[in-house]
């Protein structure tokens, strides 16, 4: 492996899930991935389908501008492994189960009412805030596993 490949691929592939998680991500994705039974199930795998439609749209041109040799069953491996961890953490219940199981249950809840320092206005209503632990400790979730799927597909 060749780490300005990887490195290569890293970045692509981190710039790619920050569009596909906020830009190409709809609302409707979004406000159901996490719900209970096959509507949850099945919004999550629409957002999977079109978050890793979208690492594949901005990390093959950058490899065919860059000459990176990549392989396709190193490109199916990092993509796979990358989409199955993304549906795992979305689905909400699944990510917070590993909160609760590495103590990180009460950052988990940040920036929420159910934590002790919930962000209130000056009259003690619910305050405007950017993010909350949940979308904290996803976000680095999902960053673990760009990491991992940039190994498979730069070695694979």
């Amino acid at each position: 492996m060749d780490a300005a490949t990887f490195a290569a691929v890293f970045i692509a592939l981190y710039v790619a899930h920050s569009v596909g998680d906020h830009w190409v991500q709809t609302s409707t994705q979004s406000a159901d991935k996490g719900r209970p039974g096959w509507m949850g199930r099945l919004a999550g795998v629409r957002h999977v389908a079109t978050l890793t439609t979208t690492k594949v749209v901005l990390l093959l041109p950058v490899a065919a501008l860059l000459g990176l040799h990549l392989s396709l069953p190193g490109l199916v491996a990092g993509l796979g492994v990358d989409a199955v961890s993304h549906w795992w953490a979305d689905r909400r219940s699944t990510l917070a189960w590993l909160a609760k199981v590495t103590g990180k249950s009460e950052f988990y809840s940040l920036g929420t009412g159910a934590h002790p320092a919930h962000p209130v206005t000056a009259k003690g209503g619910p305050a405007a805030h950017l993010g909350t632990g949940a979308y904290a400790l996803d976000q680095s979730f999902h960053h673990l596993w760009l990491l991992i799927a940039a190994v498979l597909i730069t070695t694979v």
